[in-house]
């Protein structure tokens, strides 16, 4: 009655691993691969059908026509101008395209991935490194840089980057630089003067030398008609000697 417990049993040494890789049976093997899924072959092989294309088609055409119209504004425009396009109000675009307006000065917003490819393959190519950001174009069929200077500068989101006027490429400063020039009549007539001023003093000296001889034959025959008649001779002008 007084003895000690039982010792419980304890259980010492390393798990039974039951779960070892297996081969699977051959029979099985032959089991899956006969009922294996294939998939049923098409009547038409795939080589011999003809790619969709129509969406891809369809927007080409529109791009084809986008390139077009790029195209267009860069042959019948003087006066093209790049500009940097910052966020502002749509009420201020207004504005500013109003006031482009008046001088005849039109405002295309046109994307990058369309004027790139039609700038690369012409010769304005050297305009490229302009289009990074979001940009515009101010184009005109006439050179008004003044006008066009004097509305931007109430602009300060659009920022000028360079321009191609009458098939030559201007930066900045070169732009500025060209609304300085005389207008086109004045130039005109500051060249027909100069040429003309010289025409003008090659004909005066080629006459000077006539001119000076007629007037001392002038002068010698007064002389001897008054030393004819007795009368004492009247004395002669100066000439000059130029």
């Amino acid at each position: 009655a007084g003895g000690r417990p039982p010792l419980p049993s304890v259980r010492r040494g390393s798990k039974a691993v039951t779960r070892h890789w297996k081969a699977m049976h051959f029979q099985r093997q032959k089991l899956m691969a006969v009922t294996e899924y294939l998939a049923p072959r098409p009547a038409i092989p795939p080589r011999c059908l003809a790619p969709r294309k129509e969406r891809l088609e369809e927007d080409n055409s529109y791009v084809r026509l986008l390139q077009r119209q790029v195209e267009e504004v860069f042959r019948d425009n003087r006066m093209i101008v790049i500009c940097q396009y910052n966020s502002m109000p749509g009420e201020d675009v207004v504005l500013m395209r109003h006031y482009l307006r008046k001088h005849n000065i039109e405002v295309k917003f046109i994307l990058n991935e369309i004027i790139r490819p039609v700038l690369s393959q012409s010769k304005y190519k050297n305009l490229l490194p302009l289009f990074v950001a979001r940009n515009i174009l101010l184009v005109s069929r006439e050179a008004k840089v003044k006008e066009m200077l004097r509305v931007l500068k109430g602009v300060p989101q659009i920022n000028l980057l360079g321009a191609c006027i009458d098939d030559t490429i201007l930066s900045r400063q070169g732009v500025e630089n060209f609304a300085k020039l005389p207008t086109l009549e004045v130039s005109q007539g500051q060249t027909v003067g100069a040429l003309a001023l010289l025409p003008s003093q090659t004909s005066s000296l080629l006459q000077r030398g006539s001119a000076h001889l007629a007037a001392l034959l002038d002068e010698h025959i007064r002389r001897l008609q008054a030393g004819e008649t007795g009368s004492p001779a009247e004395p002669a002008p100066a000439q000059s000697s130029g």
